[in-house]
């Protein structure tokens, strides 16, 4: 059994809206685990909650109720100052999350003397270090964020976040914000950067094609909650959840045979504060019955390492062929 570094348990974050009167279920029930020197996917449409669960994850959000743990040692409370050093965060938007009124340098060296990684006159040799880790060099110290694309801003925030020597990495949808060029090349780094320095990351996402070529394994978030988690390969090849097989279908193809038009959903996910009763994804699955919208399903073991939250996993067939990574378009 592969230890976790990172792992939630029971994880929910409700709010109290329209003058109180209403509940809001941002999480419901979240269980997640992230092991050492992986690469772990959660991808779901945008409302599902991975930001949320992100938040709670590295400490600026308190849950409502469940726990958190750090290579097995309860997170109590707010973020603190040796959490983190130990989980950092990449955002999405590398416009608004780097200050523009400090250079480069001044960035780097900020988090470095704050969690005293290297002794004073070291310094500039660690942000050399760190620029270099991100492919980037020696001359950007004196400059400022503004000088710089998208994608070399996103660089210097992944340089940033590797500065406190993080054992963990949440990555926000840390490519959605960039042209197609160049997201290939961050997530590229971001798998370098795994192997090299053996960092769990745990990487947001809601399209699967993003995430094919990076990750070990998904977890597949719907409406606040988990509702599939296996191997990547395993996920692009036999789905067990009717909502990851209509993401894998959803993928855009470049060759004939797409099976784009094989499993279609409808409509939109149902609000958070009206949640239907029974099975959550129901109200647009193809395969829905009346027992699915009775019975709210638990995410339970199917197949050895694969979890689904479905009661008609065998009505899912695997694919005739299986998509090819390679055809998938970012």
């Amino acid at each position: 059994m592969e230890e976790n570094i990172l792992s939630a348990a029971g994880v929910r974050q409700e709010y109290r809206v329209g003058g109180r009167k209403k509940l809001l279920k941002a999480l419901d029930g979240i269980d997640l685990e992230l092991r050492k020197g992986e690469t772990l996917a959660l991808v779901g449409e945008s409302g599902s909650g991975k930001s949320t669960l992100a938040k709670i994850l590295v400490g600026s959000l308190a849950p409502t109720a469940g726990e958190v743990q750090i290579d097995g040692a309860p997170v109590v409370g707010r973020r603190s100052k040796l959490n983190a050093q130990r989980i950092q965060m990449v955002f999405q938007d590398p416009y608004s999350s780097l200050n523009p009124r400090i250079t480069i340098g001044g960035m780097l060296a900020e988090v470095l003397r704050f969690h005293r990684i290297v002794p004073p006159n070291e310094i500039r040799a660690e942000s050399i270090r760190l620029l270099n880790l991100v492919g980037m060099e020696e001359d950007v110290l004196d400059a400022y964020p503004s000088q710089f694309s998208g994608g070399q801003r996103q660089r210097l925030a992944i340089a940033r976040a590797l500065a406190p020597r993080p054992e963990v990495l949440v990555a926000d949808e840390p490519v959605s914000a960039l042209d197609v060029s160049v997201q290939a090349t961050i997530l590229d780094l971001f798998a370098s950067l795994q192997r090299e320095l053996g960092l769990s990351i745990l990487f947001i996402a809601h399209n699967l094609a993003v995430v094919q070529h990076l990750s070990q394994r998904v977890a597949v978030m719907y409406l606040g909650r988990i509702v599939a988690v296996s191997t990547t390969r395993e996920l692009f090849e036999n789905p067990k959840h009717p909502y990851t097989r209509a993401l894998v279908d959803s993928i855009p193809r470049m060759s004939a045979g797409s099976v784009n038009d094989l499993f279609e959903v409808q409509g939109d996910p149902p609000s958070p504060i009206d949640l239907p009763q029974g099975c959550r994804f129901a109200p647009r699955c193809p395969l829905a019955t009346d027992e699915c919208r009775s019975v709210d399903p638990a995410l339970l073991e199917v197949a050895p390492g694969r979890f689904s939250a479905c009661i008609h996993t065998d009505r899912l067939a695997p694919y005739a062929f299986a998509p090819k990574a390679e055809e998938a378009a970012l």
